[in-house]
């Protein structure tokens, strides 16, 4: 039986530029806000919190808060 990875939270290691995927999924929680963050659509991370955002803002709150 193929297991499918939609509609699961996927676990990543976040590099410079781009991202290995640990555990398969479809998207990840932004560390700020929880939103859903479909995985074609990840543009912001932090490599050393290794944290996903959903928006340049929410990483400007996430480097604010420290």
């Amino acid at each position: 039986m193929l297991m499918s990875s939609r509609d699961r939270i996927a676990r990543l290691h976040y590099l410079p530029y781009s991202f290995r995927v640990l555990k398969a999924g479809d998207h990840v929680l932004c560390a700020v806000t929880g939103a859903r963050i479909p995985l074609q659509d990840l543009r912001y991370w932090s490599i050393a919190r290794q944290e996903p955002y959903a928006s340049a803002q929410a990483s400007v709150e996430a480097e604010k808060a420290g």
